[in-house]
């Protein structure tokens, strides 16, 4: 029997006590996952103890998250008794996504993406577990087979003026996304990725350049996927990371199939989702072991910052050891373009902010010996990084992000002035730089600094970040999780 007004919604009280969540937790998560001021504090409590029904698509926004938390699927019709309807706007990234791995599957999803462009109004919901295995589960278990395209021919070089154009470009929005932040720019790309799909789907390419023109998509995808991520719009992500990891299987491109799934393991880690991020992971690392040193590396500094998140202390100094030892026997070899960004120094900083991801867990877990070793050696290889470059410099996404690690990790030491004058220089290129990822870092240095407000460095610095904050979310209004 459904419930009536003025009753309590026992489907959403059962669920909120498996979770062990208040009302406001709710709330509290939904803003997290959709965006700042999705829902009131106070609004869940009517939910629950009166029976209430949100406003449209609170309902399947609130199923989706529940759906998450517990790992199994709570449907709109169970959680509101049929009082609900499901929400067509909102679907999740792994919708359309399963098909062949041919050339036929991937044309069918680039015409998805080309049909929708600007006037696709879903939100697409970030999926786990099984759902995020079964989007790349071919291409793990090796029965998507090989690419339509050799290695031969998406390497020639012919002349092909509209070709070169495209990849011409590709070194330039990646600088955009290194300067700016994923989600100032992430409009513009998400165009320049579909203009490349509207010529694929045209078709009549000769082999060669349709070869050029698949890898250039992909690379394109991949820089759309990460931009999606870092703008924490998680569901969109996933679906260009897919998207690209297809074609990057079309031209049989092992080296940018592995960086994909690295970048989809590192996604999973971020959302703490860490048994999701090994096995990707895990997968990149097998499909990167013919490839070029600075891409096992950057892989493996991915696989290590999942093993961290899980809390696999031994796993993650042996995989992070292995990446470094890599990198340091670098020559001068044939590696890809899009590696640009991967130095010595990178890969520290990497291992820096895992460092201090572990040590905080250790921290609350009363771990204190290990936690001071963690957060110790992670603050001095994030302090050599780029926390501290001018505002000219185009590492401006970079400097945000591990400035605000930093600043955690000082925070957690008890360093407060330390974490206040990092913290300071980190916040201050919020005003050039958007990145929610990075913004949701320091959302959590406001929380640490609000228990330390006798501090006289924290009552100085506090109302400045929460200012600064308050005019950067950490979240998003699109689906993401």
């Amino acid at each position: 029997m459904g419930v009536r007004p003025g009753q309590p919604n026992a489907a959403l009280a059962g669920c909120l006590d498996e979770l062990g969540w208040s009302p406001k937790a709710l709330a509290r998560k939904l803003n997290r996952v959709f965006g700042v001021g999705t829902v009131t504090e106070s609004a869940p409590y009517h939910w629950r103890d009166s029976g209430g029904v949100p406003r449209s698509p609170l309902p399947a926004m609130a199923a989706y998250v529940l759906s998450q938390e517990l790992g199994r699927v709570v449907s709109v019709a169970e959680l509101w008794q049929g009082r609900a309807a499901e929400s067509p706007m909102l679907v999740p990234a792994d919708t359309d996504l399963t098909g062949p791995w041919t050339v036929e599957g991937l044309r069918k999803i680039v015409e998805n993406w080309v049909l929708g462009g600007l006037v696709d109004r879903r939100r697409f919901l970030a999926v786990s577990g099984s759902g995020l295995t079964a989007i790349v589960s071919q291409y793990l278990d090796g029965t998507a087979g090989r690419g339509a395209y050799t290695p031969r021919l998406t390497g020639g070089a012919s002349a092909d003026p509209l070709v070169e154009q495209v990849e011409h470009n590709v070194p330039r929005l990646q600088l955009l996304d290194d300067e700016h932040g994923g989600a100032r720019h992430l409009p513009y790309v998400g165009a320049q990725f579909r203009a490349v799909g509207l010529l694929l789907r045209e078709g009549g390419h000769p082999s060669a350049a349709a070869s050029r023109l698949i890898r250039a998509f992909a690379e394109i995808g991949q820089l759309a996927g990460w931009m999606a991520f870092d703008a924490a719009d998680h569901g969109l992500a996933q679906r260009y990371f897919a998207t690209a990891l297809r074609a990057a299987h079309q031209v049989n491109d092992l080296p940018l199939s592995a960086h994909i799934l690295a970048d989809l393991s590192f996604q999973a880690a971020s959302r703490h989702h860490p048994a999701d991020a090994i096995a990707l992971g895990e997968a990149a690392r097998r499909a990167s072991e013919a490839a070029p040193v600075t891409v096992r590396a950057s892989v493996l500094s991915r696989l290590a910052y999942a093993y961290a998140v899980a809390g696999r202390a031994t796993d993650f100094t042996r995989t992070r050891d292995t990446a470094r030892e890599l990198i340091e026997r670098r020559g001068s070899g044939d590696e890809p373009r899009w590696m640009y960004f991967l130095t010595d120094n990178h890969l520290d900083c990497q291992a820096g902010y895992a460092l201090i991801h572990l040590g905080r867990a250790q921290q609350r877990s009363g771990a204190t010996s290990s936690a001071r070793s963690w957060l110790a050696e992670g603050s001095t290889l994030l302090d050599t990084g780029a926390h501290t470059v001018d505002r000219g410099d185009p590492s401006q996404r970079r400097a945000l992000f591990e400035g605000a690690w930093l600043a955690l990790g000082h925070s957690a030491r008890g360093e407060l002035e330390l974490a206040c004058q990092v913290g300071q220089t980190a916040a201050a290129r919020l005003e050039t730089v958007r990145s929610p990822r990075s913004a949701a870092l320091l959302h959590q240095l406001a929380t640490d600094l609000r228990r330390r407000q006798r501090n006289p460095y924290v009552r100085g610095f506090l109302p400045q970040l929460e200012e600064a904050l308050s005019r950067h979310p950490a979240g998003v209004a699109h689906g993401s999780g």
